[in-house]
This record gives structure tokens, C-alpha cells and sequence, in this order.
């Protein structure tokens, strides 16, 4: 579902990327791991569309969203991608259950339906109770699940989640390693995780190594 090749990026003459290749099929879960300055967060941002590549082509499930124009590109990215950072960027004056709708808010999708997603990702996620609290009233561990449920909300085909445990204590990190997994068993969701976290890295279906640009 995901077919890369060749992918480089050049940004001020250093060369970031060189010559990615990459293939991940539908309901795996990939982690790349690699020293810092490997170039893992550009890849990230470059297979999530929120930055071009210099050469190469990115395809998902089908679709080369590089040929897309603006608009076209916002509504693929909104339908097709879901993202989980470090730190959880939910918007402090709406709740939890507001954050969680944003995508499909953003998407103009039917707001009841919207809801009834919503309030499965809430039970699935074990937030129920919490739906109705403004994000500085919850834990890290349940802002980071409100996060993982907002990336989920539009069914999207695949999950990119950046140092998704980086800014969690070691329970926390362990649920939400263990969280990835049941979604991907209930929903076939598709997750490509970077992160320093060996425990994750390896239990993922397939762990890759970034060095110098190359996957190794």
C-alpha cells in the first residue's frame, strides 16, 4: 500500500536523503529506528506528505499525492493519513471528544456519523468518561490516546507516529506500544513508528535501520 523509491531530499546543498526504497504492505507495523540527524523524521515528513522530495516518488495506495494539486493534496492527506507526535499538539480550549472530531470537522464529513466513530475510538482507547475534559485535566498517557484516536478518526490507510512514546514514563510507553498492536488487529491499521524506544522498534512486524541518509 505504501511503494517508495529512490527518494532523496537536498535542503541547502547537505544531502539528507539518499535513495530510499521502501515497501510496507496493508495492517504492518514498521519502526525505524536510527542515531539522530539519520534523516527518520524527513523520510517521516516526506511519506507524510508534509514535505516534497527533492528526486523519487512516494506512492499510496495508488496514488502519487506528489502529482496532486493543493487542494487535492489537503483532501488526500485528510482521508489517507493519520500522524501521532511526541508531544500530543491537541488544542487546549476544545475537549477531548472536539479533538477527536477535528479531522472529519476538517474533512466535512456527517457529524453524527462522525460522533458514533468518535465514541467507539473513545471505548476502544479506554477513555470513556473523559470525553467531555479539556486536555490540560487529563494524563500524558490520555492525551497521547486522544492523539492516537484523532489520527484514527478518518479510517485513514496508514499512521505515521513520530517518537510517539518519547514524551511518556515507561507505563505509559508500554500501554501505548501495546495499544498500536490492537488497533492493528482490530482495524488492520497500517502504523510506521519511528522511535528511540527499542522495546517498540522490536516488536514491530519489520524494524529498520536508518544511517546516513540510507536505510540499512
Amino acid at each position: 500500500m505504501l511503494l517508495v523509491k529512490n527518494l532523496t531530499k537536498t535542503i541547502d546543498e547537505s544531502i539528507i536523503l539518499k535513495g530510499v526504497d521502501l515497501t510496507i504492505q496493508k495492517g504492518e507495523i514498521v519502526s525505524i529506528v536510527g542515531s539522530s540527524g539519520a534523516g527518520k523524521t524527513t523520510l517521516l515528513q516526506i511519506l507524510g506528505t508534509l514535505e516534497k522530495p527533492t528526486t523519487g516518488s512516494v506512492n499510496i495506495n495508488g496514488i502519487d499525492p506528489f502529482e496532486l494539486s493543493a487542494n487535492e493534496l489537503s483532501s488526500f492527506r485528510n482521508k489517507e493519513i493519520g500522524f501521532i507526535f511526541q508531544f500530543h499538539q491537541l488544542l487546549p480550549e476544545f475537549t477531548a471528544l472536539e479533538n477527536i472530531l477535528m479531522p472529519a470537522l476538517i474533512g466535512k464529513h456527517n457529524l453524527d456519523d462522525s460522533k458514533k466513530r468518535a465514541l467507539e475510538l473513545i471505548e476502544v482507547l479506554g477513555l470513556l468518561g473523559k470525553e467531555n475534559q479539556l486536555p490540560s485535566t487529563l494524563s500524558g498517557g490520555e492525551q497521547q490516546r486522544v492523539a492516537v484516536a484523532r489520527a484514527l478518526m478518518n479510517k485513514p490507510s496508514i499512521v505515521f507516529a513520530d517518537e510517539p512514546s518519547g514524551n511518556l514514563d515507561s507505563k505509559n510507553a508500554k500501554e501505548l506500544h501495546d495499544l498500536f498492536f490492537k488497533l492493528r488487529d482490530l482495524f488492520n491499521q497500517t502504523f510506521v513508528i519511528i522511535t528511540h524506544n527499542q522495546e517498540l522498534a522490536n516488536l514491530a512486524d519489520r524494524k529498520i535501520e536508518m544511517a546516513d541518509g540510507q536505510l540499512v
